[in-house]
């Protein structure tokens, strides 16, 4: 059984894992996103793919990154937080180095990908995929189609304007994991650089009546994305994906602040988790990669 090396970069983290083909992990791991300097982004990831080889056979490797990605070429004109990887070609730099097959998709086209091959879209022809991390993302499969867009930037669904109140209030910035840590931090007057990740604020809603009214204000700005994304394509389902999501309760936020909406009774449809939520970047760029090592067999 063939064998691939993947990795979902994110804003604070790079997961990494060797995965069988057929999508059960035999590996991962976890470091830190090395995000202001090219040449240690770079020497970290061919370190990695260098421990993975030393005694494995491998037939390529798959690269979930966030931002505007040409998947054809590996361009990225933006990488969401990784501003190293701006205006750079990530498949191009470690193709340098590498003498196996890479292959470079977005982020949330990887998650909605994983979820459409081995997850809880299987079955749909219509959905959307909506990760909440370090930003906003997610894809989107309109007659059991990827939607990439005219220039790669479709699902950029941080950028939809979800409050005015005098300026322009995007999901970026108001229903993120990194809009979530900035309001508890803000609450709790600590520093910038003090770290603090959202699983550690949920922990404190049951206790602390202010973090439980953050969160609650947190879920009603997501609900509104939902509810715009909902409106707009008439999907048969969104799921919720992204590393805080793997809490339950999340969902159930969601969907309650959704009931409360006035109009949502006219557009329902059902929000759920994604299944694969961690590994869902990793497992749909190993997807992307096997169905390009295909083609390009076939051709």
């Amino acid at each position: 059984m063939k064998k691939f090396i993947a990795f979902d970069i994110g804003g604070t983290k790079v997961k990494h894992g060797l995965l069988a083909e057929n999508g059960k992990f035999l590996s991962k791991g976890i470091y830190d996103t090395p995000s202001e300097n090219l040449d240690t982004f770079l020497e970290l990831m061919v370190d990695t793919i260098r421990t993975y080889t030393i005694d494995t056979a491998v037939s390529g490797v798959a690269i979930s990154l966030p931002g505007f990605i040409d998947p054809y070429t590996g361009y990225s004109e933006k990488a969401g937080a990784i501003k190293v990887l701006n205006n750079q070609n990530l498949k191009r730099l470690l193709g340098t180095k590498l003498s196996l097959p890479i292959e470079i998709e977005n982020d949330g086209n990887c998650a909605a990908i994983a979820e459409k091959i081995s997850g809880n879209a299987q079955d749909c022809k219509d959905f959307i995929c909506v990760t909440v991390g370090t930003g906003i993302g997610g894809g989107i499969f309109i007659n059991g189609k990827l939607l990439r867009g005219h220039n790669f930037k479709s699902g950029e669904f941080g950028f939809m304007i979800t409050q005015s109140q005098g300026a322009e209030k995007i999901l970026h910035t108001n229903a993120s994991t990194t809009a979530l840590i900035n309001s508890y931090k803000r609450l709790k007057g600590m520093n910038e650089w003090q770290k603090v990740d959202g699983e550690t604020i949920l922990s404190e809603t049951t206790n602390d009546y202010a973090v439980r009214q953050l969160v609650e204000d947190w879920t009603r700005n997501i609900s509104y994305g939902i509810f715009n994304l909902a409106a707009t394509l008439n999907p048969e389902k969104i799921l919720i994906g992204g590393g805080i999501f793997t809490q339950p309760a999340l969902i159930y936020l969601v969907n309650q602040h959704l009931e409360q909406l006035s109009w949502w009774k006219e557009i329902q449809i059902p929000i759920e988790s994604c299944k694969h939520q961690n590994d869902a970047g990793m497992l749909g760029a190993m997807y992307y990669l096997k169905q390009k090592l295909r083609r390009r067999r076939s051709s």
